[in-house]
């Protein structure tokens, strides 16, 4: 649905965008994540063909984005940052211009306004003008802006922000509905939305991509990933912390808390191994209460840090 090649962006002597190649197919939700200025947003903007690229090209649903930029925007949906609207418009009147703008007409400007009225939960606001909105009804309603014509492609710019955590789960559970006919790009600095609703994230540093892959795969390059966090009462940390770091296949162990008499200790595996069953074991072994024992999955803002400052220090 969208194919990305080499694609180059320089404002003056500043490389916004430097040889970005991606692609995204049909019922996936890709996350586009980077530091700010990072050119994610400068990226999106050529793709949805509101900047011409300096070099490189793009196709959405198989039209140029430099040769059929008409084209391509009837196949997207572009929700951009910070909800650009017409302040002194109501909210129907607003979609029913953009719907007039999309080229329905007659009975159809008034079904596809309703259909999106509902879907995006805006029945309360219907006639009120958009300039007296919250910060979160205007970025719905731009929301609704974007859907409107059933796109193929969504490029959506920090869709949740300024929402709060109800309507970031209604926006989300609308993505997520959506995703199965669609081809849905988020850019966004937020990474539990990646998590949420994201089936791959793309990470990009400097005008560069530094990570691709599924959330859960790019978790595994965290420090935390297969770690074992515990909660045990009546041990002592100088004999607790040596004993687990002593055992096979483990990197180190330390104290992280203390809880009404408790330690909470986390125990990292040396790479690529697996600690869980020997930790089990031996701690059963020496027989201590265990109050809670879980196996971390890893974290993706830690793994975040780690790529972007590592892109920032190798450029």
């Amino acid at each position: 649905m969208i194919e990305v090649k080499n694609l180059v962006k320089q404002f003056g002597a500043r490389r916004a965008v430097d040889g970005v190649t991606f692609s995204v197919g049909k019922g996936e939700v890709l996350g586009f994540l980077g530091p700010n200025g990072a050119g994610k947003s400068t990226t999106m903007r050529m793709i949805t063909c509101f900047l011409p690229p300096t070099s490189g090209s793009a196709t959405v649903s198989g039209f140029d984005i430099i040769g059929q930029p008409v084209e391509v925007r009837r196949q997207i949906g572009y929700l951009p940052e910070n909800a650009p609207v017409y302040t002194d418009m109501t909210v129907a009147g607003f979609l029913r211009f953009i719907a007039e703008m999309r080229g329905y007409s007659g009975a159809q400007i008034g079904r596809r306004v309703d259909d999106v009225i509902e879907t995006c939960y805006l029945k309360t606001v219907r006639n009120q003008s958009v300039g007296t909105l919250s910060k979160g009804f205007k970025q719905r309603v731009c929301f609704a802006q974007a859907i409107l014509h059933d796109p193929p492609v969504l490029v959506l710019d920090e869709p949740t922000d300024g929402l709060d955590p109800n309507q970031k789960y209604e926006v989300r559970q609308l993505i997520g509905r959506m995703s199965a006919e669609k081809c849905i790009v988020i850019s966004t600095h937020i990474l539990e939305e990646v998590e949420a609703v994201c089936t791959r994230a793309i990470i990009i540093a400097n005008g560069k991509i530094v990570a691709n892959g599924a959330p859960a795969d790019l978790k595994t390059q965290s420090e935390l990933h297969g770690a074992v966090t515990l909660t045990v009462t009546g041990v002592k940390e100088d004999d607790a912390v040596p004993f687990l770091s002593a055992l096979p296949n483990v990197y180190h162990a330390k104290k992280i808390g203390q809880e009404n008499g408790s330690l909470v200790l986390r125990v990292f595996p040396k790479k690529e191994k697996q600690i869980a069953q020997i930790v089990a074991n031996a701690v059963r072994e020496k027989k201590w209460v265990v109050d809670e024992f879980r196996v971390e999955q890893g974290r993706l803002d830690e793994v975040f840090r780690k790529i972007t400052k590592e892109a920032v220090h190798s450029s």
